[in-house]
């Protein structure tokens, strides 16, 4: 069981997290670790759900584009592709064979070093071509080949999606919106793969202390994820991707210190 107040932090950790290049996943649980949240079946539960409750939040603030874009589906779907192959074959591997807290701090620390460079490594391009016109299916595949990485712990989907797509020659705002954008049917199939490991249990989640816990993480999440979508398209147009870089080292950094130290 997760208290009201517990539920209510991981879901803001979540709603915050999901979508920024930092991993949300490694986010909760350190935040699990630290704030001494045993791991059980409901807790389990409870992480995909509130996914759910993040990712929610794409169709709400894109609901125009997806209403009038055929395109965009083609290039989400492809995208998608290597995901939904990976995810069955390998998904479960990869988490058991790149697992514990050394790991996310090494995968922190590394991505930090590539947000960092990324920059400079490829030209800026500001393009205000839109989205649907920019992509071609082959790089969409390329996008979807690259958040594959997010199967190994403490590497952010949205992180490797959006240095996928900066690769194929995206812009800040059209990498980052796709990013979202393929979250959708990313998320959704990851969730419902794994929701089924439960199946014969969501009978015991669903009585009113369990429900209230997490309505309060998915709704929370939905809301922080709703307002850090809009402000993370505007801030990286504007400024890049050097201050995620610094936040995961800096993070990876004390993470380590409090292994140690513990």
């Amino acid at each position: 069981m997760i208290s009201n107040f517990l539920s209510f932090i991981l879901g803001l950790i979540e709603g915050l997290t999901e979508f920024l290049p930092i991993s949300s996943t490694a986010h909760l649980l350190v935040a699990e670790k630290i704030l001494a949240i045993k791991s059980n079946h409901f807790t389990n539960f409870y992480t995909i759900f509130i996914q759910l409750g993040a990712i929610s939040a794409v169709p709400v603030l894109y609901f125009k584009r997806l209403i009038k874009s055929i395109k965009i589906y083609i290039f989400i779907i492809l995208s998608f592709i290597p995901a939904a192959i990976f995810g069955v074959l390998f998904d479960d591997f990869l988490e058991s064979l790149f697992s514990g807290y050394w790991f996310i701090v090494g995968s922190w620390f590394l991505g930090g070093i590539i947000l960092l460079y990324i920059d400079k490594w490829l030209k800026p391009n500001e393009s205000k071509i839109q989205l649907e016109d920019d992509l071609n299916p082959f790089n969409a595949i390329k996008i979807g080949l690259f958040q594959c990485l997010a199967m190994i712990p403490g590497v952010s989907r949205s992180g490797a999606s959006i240095v996928g797509g900066r690769i194929t020659g995206l812009s800040h705002k059209n990498a980052v919106e796709f990013s979202f954008l393929l979250g959708m049917p990313t998320i959704l199939g990851a969730s419902c793969k794994k929701l089924l490991d439960y199946k014969d249990e969501i009978h015991t989640f669903i009585q009113p202390d369990y429900i209230i816990s997490l309505s309060i993480g998915f709704f929370v999440s939905f809301i922080v994820a709703f307002l850090t979508i809009r402000w993370m398209v505007n801030f990286v147009s504007t400024n890049g991707f050097k201050v995620f870089g610094y936040y995961r080292i800096i993070t990876a950094v004390i993470l380590a210190l409090y292994l140690v130290w513990n």
